[in-house]
This record gives C-alpha cells, structure tokens and sequence, in this order.
C-alpha cells in the first residue's frame, strides 16, 4: 500500500534516502488523498535548512491548506520547480512528480516510521 523503500512521518510526509546523504521529501497518498484537488503549493527556496518537524511549506488545496513538516533535519538542495505549474502532481503521483524538495541530510532518521508501522497508524487514523 505504501512504498517500503520510504520513511514516513505522523504527518503523511515521506522522506526517500538516496544513499548518498540526499533524499527527497514528498506527502503521502494518504495526505493527498485527504486534502483533494491540491491548488497550490508553497515551497521554500534552494539553501533554507530546517530542523525535523519544522514547518517548510504549505499545500492549499480547494478544501484546506495544510502545513508541510520536514521529515528530517537537512539543507533544501532542490525545489520541483514543476509544482508552480502544475501542483496537481502532488494528487496525481504523490511518490513520483509530485515530489516537493530535495534535502541534502544533516540529522538521522530515528523518528521515522517505516512503511508497516505508517499504514498501521493510517489505518487507525481512518476508523
């Protein structure tokens, strides 16, 4: 249901390691599914670090707009300047194009789920 090659957050965020000290950040099937059609979204800039758990954008979809939490401690490397255009990526391939920042990794990976104990924690979110 949920990619096992990712980490997740509490908050439907998802954080991909690439192995070498970068991941990228995207939201979860989940999230997007709970936000609807996403309308826009507000990504900082290339260089802005941030720690585990503070606030690094926003999705607005036409239901709600919704805070993005930085999975884990790191320096943006890269923005998907595709989002500008076309933020309905995020609905359409959440773990795909719909990526939202690239981050170059400065802190671990200790407070995140992996995908059984994230599809546990949505399937006791949803009843």
């Amino acid at each position: 249901m949920f990619p096992a090659d990712l980490k997740y957050t509490k908050d439907h965020e998802w954080l991909k390691p690439a192995g070498d000290g970068t991941a990228l950040v995207g939201i979860t099937n989940y999230a997007q599914d709970a936000l609807g059609d996403v309308v826009f979204v507000d990504l900082p800039e290339a260089g802005a670090a941030f720690s585990e758990g503070e606030e690094f954008g926003t999705v607005e979809s036409v239901k709600t707009v919704s805070e993005l939490n930085m999975p884990a401690a790191g320096e943006v490397l890269e923005v998907n300047e595709n989002l500008a255009d076309h933020p309905e990526a995020v609905n359409e391939d959440p773990y795909g194009k719909g990526w939202l920042v690239k981050i170059k990794l400065s802190g671990g990976l200790d407070g995140l789920l992996d995908a059984k104990a994230y599809e546990a924690l949505v399937s006791a979110e949803s009843h």
